[in-house]
């Protein structure tokens, strides 16, 4: 039995049958790791004997109990950005090639703690920030859909492990998409929750609503399961954590009736720089959902200065991680992020006052909206995965994009909003790369969001170019 092609679902009723054990079910991810990593690239850091050491002290519990544990024996993989203890955390970068973190993050020891089972790091730009997944100390991740192709970035090492089934779960983090276009890209399921529904004390600066930490996965079901075992109270997060139901968290998701939904739909939120190619494809994915709901409209918030919002509260967030790294070590720092920190030493203390009213009125304006609807829907991705040689799309159709990050405008816009986005597939390009679809509801509407994806995927299953089983698909060396 290829026990990699499995759900998380499937893992956790084979364990409970003793069809298997953690184990076995370790042994089998690594061996996929060690066939097809080398063409991929998505898992630089292994640390394969800390995982067998974490199945012998899984050994010492007798009744496995997946409300207590609900990852047990399930290999997840850890973004290069967080730490494991006594396992390298690069960041991608040289300037920290050597560092051993002493302890886990909370993330990691949420995970840890709920019985998972950690086979590597996974890669990332520079720090975390780039279009593609790629960087200096490590190399460029490869789309397992068209190797020359990006994964987008930056939890695309995330994705690829998921998407060729290195590993059944992996945790990504978003900022400004970081977690969604790989998601998209990779043709998986992955989560940007609400602002403080998975505390964190990653955050650099720990006010920013604007990193949060997130699951992703094959399938919704899967990605419930690991975004129950990320949540883990943390002092150190100072945004107010939001009420959780944790039994309600660890239930399977329900199937709603989707004619009950008020949808809106919307090509670029207004402001999103949008291929032709992606807004034909999402008509005609629109076409084909749109008998679901009770009502469908294209509408969106009110998002004209969303840009000039999203960029000078970002520049603040780029002055604090790496103005004293440039001025200690110059040239240490790749383009990205001494070009951005250019645009950010001409910000003024009155473009961050009105910077942070700006986002005020865009957060409440996003919740008045979701007053009228009860879901909104977009492309996930403003443009197909593009080839490797493009540092990033710096133009679509005829449009130049301003910077490296323009281009995902679709998904930073959605960030200012505060609440909850979940990307899931839905189908493909004519050229058989991925397309998906990005779903979005009000702030603290998490588990809602999560059984609306889910009623959308087992609804897709009835229009063959929209379903995607894992084993459908299977890369191979």
């Amino acid at each position: 039995m290829s026990l990699y092609r499995l759900t998380v679902s499937q893992l956790r009723e084979g364990l409970l049958k003793k069809s298997f054990n953690p184990k076995e079910i370790l042994d089998d991810c690594i061996q996929r790791i060690e066939k097809i990593d080398h063409l991929l690239n998505a898992f630089p850091i292994k640390c394969f004997d800390k995982a067998y050491d974490q199945v012998k002290k899984l050994d010492e519990i007798k009744e496995i109990d997946f409300e207590k544990y609900p990852l047990f024996g399930i290999p997840v993989g850890v973004k290069d950005l967080n730490d494991i203890k006594d396992v390298r955390t690069t960041q991608g970068s040289y300037l920290f090639e050597n560092y051993i973190p002493l302890k886990d993050d909370n993330i990691v020891s949420s995970m840890r703690e709920n019985g998972a089972l950690f086979p590597g790091k996974t890669n990332v730009p520079e720090h975390g920030f780039g279009a593609t997944t790629t960087n200096d100390l490590f190399g460029t991740t490869n789309n397992p859909y068209s190797l020359g192709k990006s994964c987008g970035a930056s939890s695309g090492g995330t994705a690829v492990s998921i998407a060729s089934q290195m590993v059944p779960l992996a945790m990504g983090s978003d900022f400004a998409g970081s977690l969604r276009t790989p998601a998209s890209f990779c043709n998986i399921v992955g989560m940007r929750p609400s602002v403080g529904f998975v505390p964190t004390s990653r955050r650099g600066m720990g006010w920013s609503p604007f990193d949060v930490e997130g699951p992703m996965a094959r399938n919704i079901t899967d990605l419930k399961i690991l975004l129950s075992g990320m949540v883990k109270n943390c002092n150190l997060d100072p945004i107010p954590t939001a009420t959780i139901d944790k039994l309600d968290l660890q239930k399977q998701p329900k199937k709603l009736n989707l004619k009950n939904l008020k949808v809106a739909f919307s090509h670029d939120l207004g402001f999103a720089p949008m291929s032709n190619l992606c807004i034909s494809e999402f008509d005609n994915k629109i076409n084909l959902i749109s008998s679901f709901f009770k009502s469908i409209e294209f509408a969106h918030p009110e998002m004209s200065k969303a840009d000039k919002t999203f960029y000078l509260l970002r520049g603040i967030g780029f002055v604090n991680d790496f103005s004293e790294i440039n001025d200690k070590n110059p040239g240490s720092l790749g383009n990205v992020i001494v070009d951005e920190l250019k645009r950010a030493s001409e910000i003024t203390i009155k473009d961050i006052g009105w910077a942070m009213s700006e986002h005020t009125k865009i957060f409440r304006n996003a919740e008045k909206f979701f007053e009228s609807y009860d879901l909104l829907i977009t492309p996930a991705a403003s443009v197909p995965p593009f080839n490797h040689d493009e540092e990033y799309p710096k133009k679509i159709d005829t449009k130049n994009m301003d910077n490296y990050l323009k281009w995902e405008a679709i998904s930073y816009g959605v960030t200012l909003f505060g609440g909850p986005s979940i990307v899931i597939p839905c189908g493909s390009f004519k050229n058989g790369l991925p397309f998906g679809i990005q779903l979005i509801s009000k702030k603290n509407s998490d588990i809602n969001l999560i059984d609306i994806a889910y009623s959308l995927e087992d609804s897709f299953k009835d229009i063959s170019s929209f379903y995607f089983d894992a084993n459908d698909y299977d890369f191979e060396v």
